[in-house]
């Protein structure tokens, strides 16, 4: 059972190394691309958060996925079937995710796990396992997810370009409306990420006596946050405009103090996604495993909630640093630059786009793919600049693998766990 516990380990790893190379895109991706990072600074900023997201908040999403990524009630007397059934997840999400990411594609990995499931649900159980109403509701979102960034991209981009970019005094304009992209950046991830940062002190001051609402200590810190984002920012804008000798050259997307200031915005955005997709998608690549260690060390089937232990998560997370660092250029690059070409404005307004489309989603109860969304925000953006500046050759590669993922990854999953099914159960 040691070796068996190690090799799905391994699988685990496996797993979360494609999905760093693969998702990571989406929150670095078009940074890389405006130039408002390296590739290198990209790697290394979005190797932390990504780990602290998964290590620090990545045991929720991880809990839900492995007592409800099958009805366990189904598997209650074959506890064995399950287990098999995670070994197939985890190798043709892998598979897949590799796949995709050799060839330079954004996929959505939350799709490949529920395809892998329908597929080895499947074989194991017959057709009327698959929840079928959660395939329909996927597939709504595949195609609302970028119409709907796509839509809130233009919409931002369009605001910022007539009432900034497209003035005469650009730096005046901008120094003016500081204050409200601060409040929409802070307000957009501070709901994302404010509550679970700011839990243990709500918790602490309950404890002590203070009854305080839910929602008080986000909005408080996100109120601060915002005033102290403002200050600095106007500051960083006035020694940007002192300075003129020390921009770059004007062929530089960052050649002018507008554009420079938009890259710090749009930095800090990139970080909320990373360390939000640390904590969130984690889940897809440890899930399995985290099932697969219950079921070996209490021999019955994860039916409620299961604690996560700490090592599960922390392999998760070096999982996708690894993968990060290794792989994650090709789809960086097909966010970033094979699209469009994007500036630090434009790129801080697909990011905005990507995060609330998420959030709308969330509220609605829709699933949504962040890769999904970025695209549609990136193709948004295109469209106000110049549609012709969109590279449609891309677009038909990307939406061919978001269109197969779920298919390909239920075939491969039901070929391997047949396979499995006749060599060891």
């Amino acid at each position: 059972m040691l070796i068996t516990l190690v090799a799905v380990a391994l699988l685990a790893f496996y797993v979360a190394w494609n999905l760093g190379a693969n998702d990571v895109a989406n929150a670095m991706g078009t940074s890389v691309g405006s130039k408002a990072v390296t590739l290198k600074q990209a790697i290394i900023i979005a190797g932390i958060l990504e780990f602290t997201g998964a290590v620090l908040f990545g045991h929720g999403v991880t809990e839900t996925l492995a007592t409800k990524i099958a009805n366990p009630a189904l598997f209650a007397a074959t506890p064995q079937v399950l287990v098999t059934g995670m070994v197939t997840v985890l190798i043709s999400c892998g598979v897949w995710l590799q796949i995709a990411t050799s060839r330079g594609l954004p996929v959505s990995s939350s799709h490949a796990v529920v395809g892998a499931i329908a597929g080895f649900s499947w074989v194991a159980l017959g057709v009327g396992a698959i929840d079928w109403s959660s395939i329909g509701l996927i597939t709504i979102g595949w195609v609302l997810t970028p119409l709907i960034s796509g839509a809130i991209a233009a919409l931002f981009y369009s605001q910022i370009k007539h009432w900034i970019l497209d003035q005469p005094n650009q730096v005046a304009q901008l120094q003016e409306w500081i204050p409200w992209l601060s409040t929409a950046l802070l307000g957009i991830f501070g709901v994302i990420v404010l509550p679970s940062l700011t839990q243990p002190l709500t918790n602490f001051l309950i404890e002590l006596g203070f009854n305080i609402p839910t929602y008080d200590i986000p909005l408080l810190t996100g109120a601060i946050a915002a005033v102290g984002l403002t200050i600095i920012s106007w500051r960083q804008l006035g020694k940007m405009g002192d300075n003129k000798e020390l921009l770059p050259t004007p062929y530089s997307p960052l050649s002018t103090p507008v554009e420079r200031l938009f890259a710090r915005f749009q930095l800090l955005s990139a970080c909320f996604v990373a360390f939000a997709h640390g904590s969130n998608d984690v889940g897809n690549a440890i899930a399995p495993l985290a099932a697969i260690v219950y079921i070996n060390r209490t021999g019955s089937v994860p039916t409620d909630g299961i604690t996560i232990p700490l090592w599960i998560l922390i392999l998760g997370g070096v999982g996708i640093v690894g993968g990060l660092a290794v792989w994650g250029k090709k789809v960086i690059a097909t966010i970033g630059e094979n699209i469009i070409a994007l500036q630090p404005s434009s790129g801080f307004c697909a990011e905005l786009a990507t995060a609330t489309t998420i959030l709308i989603a969330s509220r609605l109860g829709l699933p949504a793919s962040t890769s999904h969304a970025l695209v549609g925000g990136v193709v948004g953006i295109g469209l106000v600049q110049n549609i012709k500046s969109i590279k449609f050759k891309t677009l038909q590669g990307i939406a061919a693998a978001w269109l197969i993922t779920i298919p390909v990854s239920a075939i491969l999953s039901a070929a391997i766990f047949s396979i499995a099914r006749i060599l060891f159960l």
